[in-house]
């Protein structure tokens, strides 16, 4: 695999998004069978992804927006999100990502090999993983990266729109802390790229919302586990949605996170 390809097949992806972000018109939104948002810019982007993919090879794909091949009949797989954050497109704030992640299988669970993340509205990209050392490239800096734990003041990074009890409840353990507020994948990237110490997600994903991200975090020396405080592994099949996970700089914090799932 070039790595170049891939961040190549997602740069395309986020430029059909921006036609669609800065058209005169407006954003034109449906919605799906789980009430979930879809928007034009999904579906050009999961075309685009799609169709770079498998020029490459033939490789199963599971896309958010749909599934060619059956990823049961290979020992890797791409994993797609065309458009991470489609609530913050339609909000027009720029927090919204592509998110592509090659997948190895062991048995019926996934775990990251190589991702990418690109934010169309900056123009920056973060890839790497456990096949790659963790690059960014966007205007504001470019080059190898790795995370970087705080010496004082934690710096905890969540979402942008809603933060419910557990999200309180462990950043208060956590102790003083600076909040850190943005969407989508962006959350992961900011951790790996070294600005800010942990993630902590109390709350509804799915394989595609994160996996990239987790493969960018691991090839810059950071972590993503799950409840039990081991690392994320993903079912891309049967059950798509994640369990509550914590992505950290290192694992001073782990323990706590652990306490925190009751």
């Amino acid at each position: 695999m070039d790595p170049e390809s891939i961040v190549d097949i997602a740069v395309r992806a986020g430029e059909a998004i921006m036609e669609i972000y800065e058209a005169a018109e407006g954003i034109e939104v449906t919605r799906k069978g789980d009430d979930s948002p879809l928007t034009k810019a999904d579906l050009a982007a999961h075309e685009i992804i799609v169709a770079g993919l498998q020029a490459i090879d033939s490789t199963p794909i599971v896309s958010e927006e749909g599934r060619v091949g059956d990823p049961l009949s290979s020992g890797t797989c791409w994993l797609v999100d065309p458009l991470d954050g489609t609530k913050e497109f339609i909000k027009r704030n720029g927090m919204f990502t592509v998110n592509i992640a090659l997948m190895r299988r062991d048995g019926a669970r996934w775990s990251p090999l190589f991702g990418v993340v690109h934010a169309p509205a900056t123009d920056t990209t973060w890839f790497g993983g456990a096949i790659h050392a963790s690059e960014r490239r966007g205007a504001d800096g470019s080059g190898p990266m790795m995370v970087h734990a705080s010496e004082g003041k934690v710096r905890l990074v969540a979402s942008g729109s809603h933060r419910g009890e557990k999200d309180e409840s462990f950043a208060s353990a956590v102790g003083e802390h600076e909040l850190i507020r943005m969407g989508s994948s962006l959350k992961a990237c900011v951790v790996a790229e070294g600005g800010a110490d942990l993630y902590p997600r109390f709350g509804p994903t799915s394989c595609w919302d994160i996996a990239a991200a987790h493969a960018v975090v691991s090839g810059a020396g950071g972590i993503v586990v799950g409840p039990d405080g081991a690392t994320l592994d993903y079912d891309l099949v049967e059950d798509v949605l994640n369990p509550y996970f914590l992505v950290a700089a290192d694992g001073r914090w782990t323990e706590q996170w652990v306490a925190h799932q009751d």
